[in-house]
């Protein structure tokens, strides 16, 4: 039976929402302190690099969207200018690493929320709620972003003020060990880099609703750049506060280190409010997530990737909601069974792989289609390549791992299917 397409009623603004909630997600409350682990006081280079290689990403992914508005992002580009094996990889990679994330976030939103003992089943509220917002339709799920993202960054503005007004005893302290911005080297820089880059991996989420975007031509590149732009800025003056009030070794060595910024400038009054801000934008981040998982599902399940019956679309509500149901359901075992905290390393690299299938994707385009130079594309792709190289070596271990569980799926399914 013929599936009804997915309703295109999202405008420029709740497309922004969107991909603004999964950027200035809760990876803005985890990332710094492990990115200044691996950098030191390189760390803002680290971000300068990750910013980079993400307008690259970017760029090809706006581009490419134009020409390819459905829903999938670089599953349905690399599948549609490389060939089927590239869109698959990619689009694996896509729902491999980004269901870890869905865990991940919703043991961040239990974590800010509840003691250890309750830490789980909250986990599982929070998943079950935010799927039930997802299946009543992608306007319901726009409205609830734009609401979070505005309390996240008006979280962040109190963040970033504290970091002004805190004593900068602990950058000093940093500066009398000797760490200069080169202390840590090129690779620690870079591995800070690649645990960056997952701040900015939620344009994606942008370009996979393509389907439920009108004119998406026109709307997907634009609402991609503003996203884009605000999550620069937004993570360039935390970055910048936090490394300053903290120091490199006690922003390295926080739990919760934006909690600690507004502490470290005697605000104790904000301490609770950044620890609910960190669970709502994990919300949000997990709202957008699953959002995006469903949609890749979708596509990959019209193509016979995955089974049909993840392509059924719901007739009120236009909404992938088996695939949702699934993605949901497999986030809910993993929080309930595995500890997934520690799951950026593992997410850069599904994400990372998947960016570098969309800029090859965007180098074979024609003049006609192409609205940034080739020259960026490639070096999209080139920077893909260096920052996995550069992630921790049980991320790049585990991703290989779960490739190759992909490929030989599809080679399974397809000579059961010869």
């Amino acid at each position: 039976m013929d599936q009804p397409d997915l309703a295109r009623s999202l405008g420029l603004r709740q497309a922004v929402a969107i991909g603004l909630a999964a950027m200035v997600g809760a990876g803005v409350f985890a990332v710094f302190a492990p990115a200044a682990q691996a950098a030191g006081t390189g760390l803002m280079i680290g971000l300068a690099i990750a910013t980079f290689v993400a307008f690259a990403n970017a760029g090809s992914t706006a581009q490419l969207a134009a020409r390819y508005p459905q829903s999938g992002g670089a599953y349905r580009y690399g599948r549609e200018r490389l060939g089927e094996w590239p869109g698959f990889l990619a689009g694996w990679s896509f729902v491999i690493g980004k269901t870890a994330s869905c865990a991940a976030m919703a043991m961040t939103v239990a974590a800010y929320l509840a003691p250890p003992a309750w830490q789980r089943p909250i986990a599982v509220v929070a998943v079950l709620a935010v799927a039930a917002v997802d299946l009543r339709g992608v306007t319901r799920t726009a409205r609830v972003a734009t609401a979070i993202v505005i309390g996240v960054l008006g979280v962040l503005a109190i963040v970033v003020a504290a970091g002004v007004a805190a004593p900068v005893g602990g950058a000093s302290a940093g500066a009398a060990t000797g760490h200069g911005p080169l202390d840590h080297e090129w690779l620690g820089i870079l591995q800070s880099a690649g645990l960056l880059f997952f701040a900015f991996a939620g344009y994606a989420r942008i370009a996979t609703l393509g389907e439920e975007v009108r004119d998406p031509s026109r709307t997907i590149p634009r609402a991609i750049g503003i996203a884009f732009a605000v999550a620069v800025l937004v993570y360039a003056a935390v970055g910048a506060a936090s490394l300053g009030s903290l120091g490199p070794d006690g922003l390295a060595a926080s739990v919760a280190p934006l909690v600690d910024v507004v502490e470290a400038a005697g605000w104790q009054w904000a301490s609770p409010v950044v620890r609910l801000g960190a669970a709502v934008a994990a919300l949000g981040a997990l709202l957008a997530l699953i959002a995006g998982v469903g949609r890749t599902t979708l596509a990959m399940a019209r193509d016979d990737e995955f089974p049909r019956i993840l392509a059924r679309v719901h007739p009120r509500f236009r909404v992938p909601h088996v695939a949702e149901i699934a993605v949901a359901l497999v986030v809910v075992v993993l929080v309930a069974t595995v500890d997934l905290r520690e799951a950026i390393g593992f997410s850069s690299f599904g994400v990372l792989l998947y960016y570098l299938v969309a800029n090859l994707a965007a180098i074979t385009q024609p003049r006609s289609e192409r609205r940034f130079p080739r020259a960026l594309s490639a070096l999209g792709a080139i920077g893909c390549l260096v920052l996995v190289a550069s992630l921790p070596p049980v991320s790049v271990v585990v991703g290989v791992a779960v490739l190759a569980i992909g490929a030989a799926y599809r080679l399974i399914t397809r000579l059961v299917h010869a």
